[in-house]
């Protein structure tokens, strides 16, 4: 049976996708911010709307097209599989639960992340100095030893510490990034995309997978493993460069798993069989 004529909703969520992405694309030309409205900001963000929970799975990174790419052909990839096993309904439904929850747990995590980060931009506030500027430029500007700019503010502030202009100019520069990490906007279908791979990996356990890097075959129960031991690996490392929601998709992993399970033992009860 051919997937892309019996899996209507893979093949409706992938035009969604690529519309809003090209929509975005066209709106930014215009001046107009559609992932200011549509994107996933933090909840302790001005910029956070409730429906954002939702939108953010259709919207994409536009200045990186291999982000919509690598997205809808795994979601094309495993999505249809799952959907012609499950039926339209709870596929659909499957998806949108798991994207919604790897979002409100990516956000949950980064507000608890950033609490260190908006204590220590409130004490230098309250008595900034350059040992405590040096600090948190290091733990909080993603590339700070390779910012030219600021590694020359540092320079000439160290000659000349008590200079006023220079703890101004270093408050404005607290505030700056406390600002910009706390509202950084989350975009994407990976989180439900993650709980679709989770699903395919209990479902089709033993289907053998081509990883793209490196590429090597393995069936799909240790595929779920690996690329689950890695984002918990990536997410627990905390890296401040690192721009990846990797609690979005254990989010999506992690919920997608509670779902099935709850689906299984419904099915149980009601004597439903899945082949």
């Amino acid at each position: 049976m051919n997937s892309s004529t019996s899996s209507p909703i893979v093949r409706s969520l992938i035009i969604i996708c690529v519309a809003l992405w090209l929509l975005t694309l066209g709106a930014t030309e215009m001046g107009i911010d559609l992932t200011r409205q549509l994107g996933l900001y933090n909840f302790d963000s001005p910029f956070f709307r409730p429906w954002q929970l939702f939108t953010h799975i259709f919207m994409h990174d536009t200045k990186s097209p291999f982000h919509l790419f690598f997205n809808m052909l795994g979601l094309w990839m495993f999505g249809s599989s799952l959907e012609n096993y499950w039926g339209p309904k709870r596929f659909l439904a499957y998806f949108l639960i798991t994207g919604v929850c790897a979002g409100i747990l990516q956000t949950s995590v980064t507000n608890y992340q950033m609490r260190p980060m908006v204590v220590e931009a409130n004490q230098f506030e309250a008595n900034p100095s350059y040992d405590a500027f040096e600090h948190f430029a290091s733990n909080y500007l993603p590339g700070s030893y390779d910012n030219e700019g600021l590694n020359e503010f540092l320079k000439e502030w160290y000659y000349d510490r008590s200079n006023p202009g220079f703890i101004s100019q270093s408050r404005e520069f607290v505030s700056e990034i406390s600002q910009t990490r706390q509202n950084t906007v989350n975009v994407g279908a990976s989180g439900g995309l993650y709980g679709l791979l989770l699903a395919f990996g209990m479902i089709f356990p033993n289907v053998m997978i081509m990883m793209l890097i490196p590429p090597i075959p393995m069936k799909a129960k240790y595929f779920v493993i690996v690329f689950g031991a890695i984002e918990l690996f990536s997410g627990l490392r905390q890296n401040v460069d690192d721009n990846v929601a990797h609690f979005a998709h254990l989010g999506g992993m992690l919920f997608g798993i509670i779902l099935i399970l709850l689906w299984r033992k419904q099915d149980r009860n009601r004597n439903v069989f899945h082949p």
